[in-house]
């Protein structure tokens, strides 16, 4: 993909690519590559031939899952796509955000723009000025098992397309028939394949997914910046991360934490050797337990980008080769698992936070600093309570967090009289990842102010010296700073941490680049 415009049906798509038209930094067009177009012609034309000569196909000329039995009347076969859509349209729960109903049209485009699913250029030309246009389906979040993909959800999208369903558009939720007839697009009749072709494949769980991991590989660098944070806060030993140390245990992920954590804290320029032999764990093993993350990502990412770029629906039509496939290319066992293993190392992250907070709020463990790290002295520090709610807040995210890092995949429901009778739970383990990111930002918020308030205290005492920081660890901190007076007398901290929270969701800070 170039940097001004992604472009479907040439080459691979990357994580990024959908993380970026999510966020509306790029259009969507599709490939003119002879080959590409040769493809989609081909599939077409191999589908309307085996119609005139009345060839069996799932879900063209037979019944949707139990009912594969049933042959459907030839004079009927283009109304079957239409029935699909609707008959599915009982999804529940919240809507999927603007951001998430955009990554999954691009998610969806990505799949059918492979060219074995048998749709036409109107279809596909139809989700590109959808993206384009920034009009995107109302998809409840609720309702799909992960296979046969994410039928229920994705019945939504192709709703919408066919002018039936509702659209956010420009910040209203409106028909989507009157949406495009304002935009002058033409909702496009479903070809017999078409209903299916949306809907039967991965796309809602892979799209989250990509969200999920954007968010996690953040989170990584998110977490190494606080651990050190803490570590000045708590004058820690920052032997803790020698590049010695870290090289006899070579996980490569752990020793590039162990590496940040280091830098930051200009460890060869302003080695720290505190009284305390060794620090405790929630400091000492940071970077082994962020590592678990850091070296899980390029595995994330090699399970998620293929998922991506794969044709993900059944059956597969091969229009140049001539074959019908009947497979089961919806199942969305490697999301899933991706997933669940995801929640669980990110909410691992929340768990380290919430320790470095408990620590550095209580001066059994805090090396001097005033409890709670209350700014105010004298007789008002009675009366003052500094980050103590703070941290008891940070403590119910986490908690919340760890609860959901239970499996969703082991969860599987026979479904569908008994034909979907193993199924993969994905955009379930999908939805749990990103609520598991939504808490773990909130502690990590917590936390990060909780470790500049108590860094400032160090600065202001003279026990630690501003302008020995490293440079990059010294720009987000007075940038924090900046916007977060120091809490000397107690008031509500609610604004203060969304605040914080939104710069983490947006990624202000550019962390180790």
């Amino acid at each position: 993909m170039s940097q001004q415009v992604a472009i479907f049906g040439l080459d691979r798509l990357s994580i990024e690519d959908i993380v970026k038209i999510s966020k509306q930094d790029v259009p969507v067009e599709l490939s003119n590559d002879a080959h590409f177009g040769k493809k989609i012609n081909s599939a077409i034309e191999f589908l309307d031939t085996l119609l005139k000569e009345d060839g069996v196909i799932y879900g063209v000329t037979t019944g949707y899952g139990d009912s594969v039995t049933v042959n459907i009347p030839l004079d009927l076969v283009k109304e079957l796509p239409l029935h699909l859509t609707r008959f599915h349209g009982c999804g529940l729960g919240l809507p999927f955000n603007r951001t998430e109903g955009r990554a999954i049209l691009a998610t969806r485009l990505a799949s059918l723009s492979q060219g074995y699913s048998g749709v036409s250029w109107e279809l596909l030309n139809l989700l590109v000025e959808f993206i384009n246009r920034d009009i995107i389906p109302v998809i409840p979040q609720e309702g799909s098992v992960g296979a046969s993909g994410d039928l229920t959800p994705l019945s939504y999208v192709a709703g919408a397309l066919i002018g039936e369903r509702d659209v956010m558009f420009k910040g209203e939720i409106k028909s989507s028939a009157l949406v495009m007839l304002e935009q002058g697009l033409t909702p496009i009749t479903l070809r017999p394949k078409e209903g299916l072709a949306i809907m039967n494949g991965t796309a809602v769980m892979t799209a989250l997914s990509c969200l999920a991991f954007d968010r996690a590989e953040y989170l990584a660098k998110l977490a190494s910046r606080i651990t050190a944070l803490s570590s000045l806060a708590l004058q820690g030993n920052s032997h803790h991360f020698d590049d010695i140390l870290f090289s006899v245990k070579p996980h490569p992920g752990q020793g590039q934490i162990a590496a940040w954590i280091r830098q930051d804290l200009n460890h060869y320029e302003h080695p720290r050797n505190s009284d305390r032999l060794q620090d405790r764990y929630s400091i000492r093993c940071a970077p082994h337990i962020i590592g678990v993350l850091q070296d899980s990502l390029p595995f994330f990412r090699s399970m998620i980008e293929n998922e991506l770029n794969s044709a993900n629906d059944n059956p597969i039509i091969d229009g140049i080769g001539e074959h019908v496939l009947h497979g089961g290319h919806f199942y969305g066992g490697h999301i899933a698992m991706v997933m669940d293993s995801m929640k669980t190392v990110v909410a691992n992250l929340a768990d380290l936070a919430d320790r470095q907070i408990a620590s550095l709020v209580d001066t059994r463990y805090n090396n001097g600093l005033p409890s709670n790290l209350s700014a105010s002295c004298d007789e008002r520090r009675y009366i003052n309570h500094g980050f103590k709610a703070v941290q008891i807040g940070a403590s119910a995210y986490t908690a919340e967090a760890l609860k959901l890092t239970m499996p969703a995949s082991v969860f599987s429901r026979s479904t569908e009289c008994h034909n979907q009778d193993k199924v993969s739970m994905g955009t379930i383990a999908a939805r749990d990842a990103l609520r598991v990111m939504q808490l773990t930002e909130q502690v990590l918020a917590s936390t990060l102010l909780a470790a500049v308030q108590a860094v400032r205290i160090r600065i202001t005492s003279g026990e630690l010296n501003h302008d020995t920081l490293s440079p990059n660890l010294m720009a987000m901190y007075d940038d924090v700073a900046k916007n977060f007076e120091t809490l000397v007398e107690d008031r509500p901290l609610e604004a203060d941490l969304r605040y914080t929270i939104d710069a983490i969701q947006t990624q202000r800070w550019k962390l180790y680049e």
